[in-house]
């Protein structure tokens, strides 16, 4: 008996996680379906309200007046593998340990 009450509890635990993971992937979708920082900036971050009535963005997202950014959050620039390379390089060969190619010439 108390095996077929263990098995019914586990069903329906497994039950309600199975339903709540489904609710969350649906609201995500339509969260990151209608994202726009310009127009998320009024109703506030994830939608949490921070006690003054007035809903906020996150900090991050914000420039210096405090106006919602309109510009990517990261940039990446392209570098060839000899520019790589160089730059590595020339941050080994600064270092205390570094060798330095003058001093190898000489030797």
């Amino acid at each position: 008996m108390l095996h077929l009450l263990y098995i019914l509890l586990f069903t329906i635990v497994a039950f309600l996680a199975i339903r709540n993971l489904i609710h969350n992937l649906i609201t995500l979708g339509g969260q990151s379906r209608s994202y726009n920082p310009a127009q998320n900036y009024h109703r506030g971050y994830g939608g949490r309200n921070y006690g003054s009535g007035q809903k906020r963005l996150h900090p991050e997202l914000l420039d210096d007046r405090g106006k919602p950014i309109q510009e990517p959050l990261l940039v990446m620039r392209s570098v060839t593998m000899e520019d790589a390379r160089k730059r590595l390089d020339a941050i080994y060969n600064a270092s205390p340990g570094g060798s330095n190619p003058e001093t190898e010439d000489q030797e």
